[in-house]
C-alpha cells in the first residue's frame, strides 16, 4: 500500500498564485523521496499539502489509502522537520524530545524509555540537559530529528533542514539522516534545492519547476538520462547544443556531426551532454571535436574548460588534470551512448 500519495493536486493562494498544478505522486513505505527545484518552484507548497498546513485547491491526498486531505496536522501519521530546527528555547535536550509523546498522553515510563533510546542512537545522551542554546547547528538538527522520531511517525517530512549548516557539516548530518532513515525504516519526503544532497540521499528524486514536475526517477535516471532542458541544466552542469536530425543515427549541431545510439523524437529540442562525458587521447574519427579554449579554471579534482563554439555558447568539459598541462585548443571525443536528446526550454 502507498505510503504518502497526492493525486491531481493543485494549489492557488488567495492573491491568484498558483504554486503547484496537477501534481500527481505516489511514494511508497520506506522509500527516501525528495522534491528538488529552485525557489518559488512548489516543493515546500507540496511538503505543506503533505503535511496538512496547506489544504490543496484541487486533488486529494492519501495516507496508507485513506484519504487525508481534510485531516488536520495531529489528524496525519506524519513528523515534521523545518529548516530553522523549531526547538523550544526553554526545554532541555530531553524535554523537547518528550514534547510530543507527552503531549499524546504516552505513558511516562514509556515516553522517557523512549526518549533514552532515541538520545542514545543519535549520540545526545551527554547533552540531554542542555538548552538548545548550548548545542551546534549540527546538534540542533539531531534533536530536532529525534523530536519527530519519538511520535513514531510511517512518514517524515524535511523541509530543506540542512540549509542554515556549513558544507562540511550539512555532509555529515545528511548521512546521518540517511542512516537513521534505514534504520527506523520510516518514509521519508526530503525538501531540498541542492542538488548534491538529492543525488546522494535519494531513493527517488522529483524535480520541479513553476509548480510542476519535470520529471521523477531514481538519481541516476535523472542526471544521465535527463528528458526536459530544465532538469539537465539544473542537476549538474549539462551542455546544450541545437541540432538539426539528418537520420535516426545522425544529427547536426554547432560543434559538428554526431552519431548517436537514441535518436531524437519528435519534441526534442537540444542535444545535451555532460562536461565529464569526453574522452581524450583521441584524435580522429566520428565524434571527434577540436576547439578552442576560451577560459580555464582549476577546480583540484579537474579543470573546468570552456570552449569557443559559434552559436552554442558556454560550452564545456571536465579536463582530468591541471591547467598547466593543456595547450589552447583541445581535442576530445563524445561517445554516441553519453549523448541525449531533452525537450522544452531553457530557465
Amino acid at each position: 500500500m502507498t505510503a504518502l500519495r497526492s493525486i491531481d493536486v493543485s494549489k492557488v493562494f488567495e492573491d491568484g498564485f498558483t504554486a503547484l498544478s496537477g501534481i500527481n505522486l505516489s511514494v511508497e513505505p520506506g522509500e527516501f523521496v525528495t522534491l528538488l527545484g529552485p525557489s518559488g518552484c512548489g516543493k515546500t507548497t507540496l511538503l505543506k499539502i503533505f503535511a496538512g498546513f496547506y489544504a490543496p485547491t484541487t486533488g486529494r491526498i492519501e495516507q496508507n489509502g485513506a484519504d487525508v486531505t481534510n485531516a488536520p496536522p495531529e489528524k496525519r501519521d506524519t513528523a515534521m522537520c523545518f529548516q530553522s530546527y523549531a526547538l523550544f528555547p526553554h526545554l532541555s535536550v530531553a524535554e523537547n524530545v518528550e514534547f510530543g509523546p507527552k503531549q499524546n498522553k504516552v505513558p511516562k515510563d514509556d515516553r522517557l524509555k523512549r526518549v533514552n533510546e532515541l538520545l542514545r542512537q543519535v549520540d545526545l545522551e551527554a547533552n540531554r540537559d542542555k538548552l538548545p542554546n548550548k548545542l551546534s547547528g549540527g546538534q540542533q538538527q539531531r534533536v530536532a530529528l529525534t523530536r519527530a522520531l519519538a511520535m513514531r511517525p510511517s512518514v517524515v517530512l524535511f523541509d530543506e533542514p540542512l540549509s542554515n549548516l556549513d558544507a562540511k557539516l550539512r555532509e555529515q548530518v545528511r548521512r546521518e539522516i540517511r542512516s537513521l532513515q534505514r534504520e527506523f525504516g520510516f518514509t521519508a519526503i526530503y525538501v531540498t534545492h541542492d542538488q548534491s544532497e538529492a543525488l546522494a540521499m535519494s531513493d527517488r528524486v522529483v524535480v520541479m519547476n513553476g509548480g510542476k514536475v519535470e520529471q521523477i526517477g531514481d538519481p541516476e535516471e535523472v542526471y544521465q538520462r535527463p528528458e526536459t532542458a530544465f532538469v539537465a541544466d539544473f542537476i549538474g552542469s549539462a551542455n546544450l547544443l541545437p541540432f538539426e536530425r539528418v537520420d535516426d543515427q545522425t544529427v547536426d549541431t554547432p560543434l559538428g556531426r554526431f552519431t548517436v545510439d537514441d535518436p531524437p523524437v519528435a519534441d526534442s529540442r537540444f542535444l545535451c551532454w555532460r562536461p565529464e562525458a569526453a574522452d581524450y587521447g583521441v584524435s580522429e574519427g566520428e565524434n571527434v571535436v577540436s576547439s578552442d579554449i576560451s577560459e580555464r579554471a582549476y577546480q583540484g579534482a579537474y579543470t573546468d574548460v570552456h570552449i569557443a563554439v559559434p552559436g552554442a555558447p558556454d560550452q564545456r568539459l571536465h579536463w582530468p588534470g591541471s591547467a598547466s598541462s593543456m595547450s589552447d585548443r583541445v581535442t576530445f571525443r563524445l561517445p554516441p551512448d553519453r549523448i541525449r536528446f531533452v525537450r522544452g526550454e531553457l530557465g
